[in-house]
């Protein structure tokens, strides 16, 4: 059986500003350093579409970061979108935690895999209430809410209607805008 080291957060940072991960698109995922995919065009695409959406729909209820680092127990990964708390002073100094994080949404073109398990798995073990994963194959949003240990309670899957986030249930959200290849 092969163990493997795992990376503290502050391990991480600290290769970091060694500049010994200075060439390379990675991020912390459970103590895990992980190669991160590269953005083809349609992911930047959809990604600055969904993220002007979210920004319209929930101004002056939360603050929209696109592949910005968060921080969590033992993870400091770069989701595509963050919804957090506001004001966005908390974050001056520090990145965003799980507390403080409404949703992430993963776009997955060809990382569907990842974020369906190792990043769901994750986030749920962080205790992010929401995670939304939109596959662009399916043009489908897979939505998982309540989580409870290494998983979420609810897992749902939309192509089409209105849906609210846990944290904002006052605002509707199109499905049909957050799965579109348009």
């Amino acid at each position: 059986m092969i163990t493997l080291a795992k990376w503290s957060i502050e391990d991480y940072h600290n290769m970091i500003a060694a500049g010994i991960l200075s060439e390379r698109r990675v991020e912390l995922l459970e103590g895990q350093i992980i190669e991160m995919s590269p953005e083809g065009p349609l992911h930047r695409k959809i990604n600055d579409s969904i993220a002007e959406y979210l920004r319209e729909k929930l101004r002056g209820s939360a603050k929209i970061y696109e592949s910005h680092p968060i921080s969590l127990l033992d993870s400091e990964p770069e989701p595509d979108i963050a919804v957090v708390k506001l004001p966005v002073s908390l974050y001056d100094s520090r990145h965003p935690s799980a507390e403080e994080i409404y949703l992430l949404i993963e776009i997955s073109d060809s990382t569907l895999e990842k974020d369906l398990e190792q990043k769901r798995i994750a986030y749920a073990h962080a205790g992010i209430l929401e995670y939304w994963v939109v596959d662009l194959k399916a043009q489908q949003l897979i939505v998982f809410q309540q989580p409870s240990g290494n998983s979420y309670q609810i897992q749902q899957t939309y192509s089409q209607g209105n849906l609210s986030l846990v944290a904002c249930e006052h605002i509707k959200l199109s499905v049909e805008k957050l799965v579109s290849l348009n």
